[in-house]
């Protein structure tokens, strides 16, 4: 997963980007507010965010993104333990809230939480205003037709819908679609290119040296 981490204390800020990288995970991090809401995109996976911070709090920064209709699956860490203040970051819409002190591990624990209930979250997912996927079925619809692709593309379908709104590398593409061969990302570049030309609705991001992701869509 690529991680946003907001900490303004530098030691765990630190503590906290080692240890994600050393379980596998992408960490970006900030100390300041502002800076989160200067930098943020739709490329992350997940935030990690402090509350009492400099320049903009943690709550400014998810009602922020809310307003804007940016929804990424947050984490707050915070020393704040009133009931009013864990109330209020749900309400906001975070999906774990951990009290200072923590152990790293009990981080690492919520993270694959997280990351179980995207992956597994519904077996209908929609992608776009039109376009929807039965996971069960391995089957892309638009206006509730199935689409016909080809084996390979809806094999590049099928695993972006099982993470959703996460990155899948080149790596990740080349073992399960590719069976491991020495495929070399150009090759699979083309290959999503074709998918993409195929499609009425553009909705496979190309994350740039790094892979491609769908965002589960909203409605507004």
């Amino acid at each position: 997963m690529k991680i946003l981490l907001l900490e303004d204390e530098l030691m765990l800020n630190n503590a906290i980007s080692e240890y994600l990288r050393n379980i596998g995970h992408m960490v970006e991090s900030f100390s300041d507010g502002q800076e989160v809401l200067d930098n943020i995109n739709s490329s992350y996976d997940l935030l990690v965010l402090d509350i009492n911070v400099p320049t903009k709090d943690g709550f400014e920064i998810l009602s922020e993104l809310n307003s804007k209709k940016i929804y990424i699956p947050t984490i707050f860490i915070s020393a704040l333990i009133d009931i009013e203040d864990i109330s209020k970051a749900y309400d906001l819409g975070c999906r774990e809230y951990i009290k200072k002190p923590f152990h790293l591990g009990e981080l690492g624990i919520k993270i694959n939480q997280i990351l179980k209930k995207e992956q597994n979250n519904t077996s209908h997912i929609r992608f776009s205003e039109n376009y929807s996927y039965s996971k069960d079925k391995q089957t892309l619809y638009f206006n509730g037709e199935p689409q016909n692709l080809t084996k390979k593309q809806l094999e590049i379908i099928h695993i972006l819908a099982l993470n959703i709104n996460m990155i899948v590398d080149f790596e990740r593409f080349r073992i399960d679609i590719w069976d491991g061969e020495n495929i070399d990302n150009p090759t699979i570049r083309a290959e999503i290119s074709r998918l993409k030309k195929a499609l009425k609705e553009d909705f496979i991001k190309n994350i740039r040296g790094l892979g491609y992701k769908i965002d589960r869509y909203y409605s507004v």
